[in-house]
């Protein structure tokens, strides 16, 4: 234990000599390391997670999953330091240390918010990176697994398919995302209409608070529990693992991709989608991108992309009796398993083999980025979409995706107050939009592409939910609003945003916050402000 401190105290004092312009900031991390150091056990050695910024490691942790390039400008505010827990004890003594030195925390599981608010602070702060703490039990007599928060999508989707090949997880699209942030925001994918969000299928949860203490469903109590799947858990806690419950898939599946270029003809069918796509069968999902071509030469396309969770001939059959101006042929059909309709929707190579899921590494490349949402529950006029289209083909930016994602089915079933995510009966589809660059020298490609989708947000507006204008949480946008810098929340100013994403749950998400965290340790930019009722 003596020479763990020395080595630790080495740092300090170096880390201090190394930032002479940022004395309060040194003082505070000295503090803060001081107290890890002390509360580990010398089993324990802190040195093995702990990132300085005089550390040769500390800027490839950083950058290791900071998938938007927006936030990895040299002005981009950075963590005082990083800590890569390797078992939970790090995380409780990371979190006793920042509160006791009035530290802000940031918890990243995956780094694929929109926003980057898992590893960026306008205020001095530890980041908590949770990539290690990534272990996956399953057990299959019981129909259900233990995941921690920093595994991602593809290793838990990896991991159940080495189990069975008739079971799966009804999560998203992306393998690289962290399994923490997506389960806390609820989780939209390809199985939505038969098991609902993969948020709707977690039954336990392992979280520390801001006292330090581990926490599961039982002791954390149902107020927490209902909070944290769909209500950003990292407004409440760091929640270290998951149990979720698997889902039964057949051992084939069908897919199809059928692309559209024409105007006319694409439009047509975007616009009759709307009446139908809700309607399907549960085991049915028919989603549309729209998007930039990829060939170069210019202008977009619009991409009718389909999972059913059965063979062919009954897909072509069904498509036949409710969508035949799509003119689905066998030939456009595709069978296979469902873990490799994962490979497929996740943009991966055909022929690429299972293994490539417990990759890290995004399957495309990062790129400067600025996504937004919506919520549609009435159809969008035909004239609408076709002034959708003209803005689209008329964009500059190197590449946009529209995505417009049927709800239905078992999402019809759940109740609103069921869990904080409240967007589900009567929806018709969730629109995603993302534009994004590949280079911002000068700034000006930023400054342009978020514009442009600013104002194609606008134009939106009178075709998208209203009272409030709906949007996913997973799809975290700051133009909704935020938090002072500070850590100052104020319910009233928060509701601006906070109604947006949760509607009337905010409320009741504000109520549990001000029982669990009064004082607001738990904080950032989008994070739930505390309602204290006395």
């Amino acid at each position: 234990m003596v020479t763990q401190i020395s080595t630790i105290l080495l740092f300090i004092s170096f880390f201090t000599l190394v930032v002479p312009s940022r004395s309060r900031s040194s003082l505070v991390a000295s503090s803060f390391i001081h107290c890890i150091s002390y509360k580990l056990p010398s089993n324990n050695s802190i040195l093995n997670v702990l990132y300085l910024p005089n550390n040769s490691s500390y800027s490839f942790i950083l950058k290791s999953t900071i998938h938007n390039l927006r936030f990895l400008k040299p002005t981009t505010p950075k963590p005082l330091a990083t800590i890569t827990p390797l078992d939970y004890t790090h995380v409780q003594v990371t979190v006793e240390c920042c509160e006791q030195n009035g530290l802000q925390i940031r918890i990243r599981s995956g780094g694929h918010d929109f926003e980057g608010t898992s590893y960026r602070s306008e205020v001095p702060f530890v980041m908590l990176d949770l990539k290690n703490l990534s272990s996956i039990s399953i057990d299959m007599e019981k129909n259900n697994a233990w995941v921690d928060s920093g595994a991602t999508i593809g290793e838990l989707y990896y991991s159940i398919a080495q189990k069975s090949p008739v079971h799966g997880f009804p999560a998203g699209l992306c393998p690289t995302v962290g399994i923490g942030g997506h389960l806390s925001g609820g989780g939209v994918g390809n199985l939505i209409g038969k098991y609902g969000l993969a948020a709707d299928n977690v039954i336990d949860a392992l979280m520390i608070d801001a006292k330090g203490r581990i926490l599961d469903r039982k002791s954390m109590g149902n107020d927490i529990f209902w909070a944290i799947r769909g209500g950003g858990a990292a407004s409440f806690g760091v929640v270290v693992a998951w149990k979720i419950k698997l889902v039964q898939v057949p051992p084939m599946v069908t897919v199809f991709d059928l692309t559209k270029t024409l105007q006319p003809e694409a439009i047509t069918l975007i616009h009759r989608w709307q009446f139908v796509a809700h309607k399907l069968s549960e085991d049915l999902l028919f989603r549309i991108t729209i998007s930039s071509t990829i060939d170069g030469r210019g202008g977009i396309e619009a991409t009718f992309s389909s999972l059913f969770l059965g063979r062919a001939d009954q897909l072509l059959e069904m498509m036949e009796e409710s969508f035949p101006e799509i003119r689905l042929r066998k030939e456009d059909c595709i069978e296979m398993s469902w873990i490799e309709s994962v490979l497929h929707f996740a943009a991966y190579q055909r022929g690429e083999t299972i293994e490539a899921l417990k990759i890290r590494i995004n399957p495309l490349p990062n790129s400067y980025f600025k996504g937004k949402s919506d919520l549609v529950y009435k159809p969008i006029p035909y004239e609408a979409l076709e002034d959708l289209w003209k803005r689209c083909s008329n964009v500059t930016s190197p590449f946009i995706h529209i995505e417009l994602h049927p709800y239905g089915g078992r999402m019809n079933e759940i109740s609103e107050s069921e869990s904080p995510f409240p967007l589900r009966k009567n929806v018709l589809f969730e629109i995603l939009y993302i534009v994004s660059w590949m280079d911002d020298k000068d700034g000006k490609s930023s400054e342009n592409n978020i514009n442009w989708i600013r104002r194609l947000y606008d134009f939106m507006t009178p075709y998208v939910s209203k009272g409030p204008r709906g949007a996913i949480w997973n799809c975290r946008d700051l133009d909704l609003g935020e938090n002072d810098v500070c850590g100052g929340s104020n319910f009233s100013k928060s509701k601006v945003w906070g109604y947006r994403y949760f509607k009337n749950n905010f409320r009741r998400l504000a109520i549990v916050k001000g029982k669990v965290n009064p004082h607001n340790f738990f904080y950032y930019e989008q994070s739930i402000p505390p309602l204290v009722l006395h």
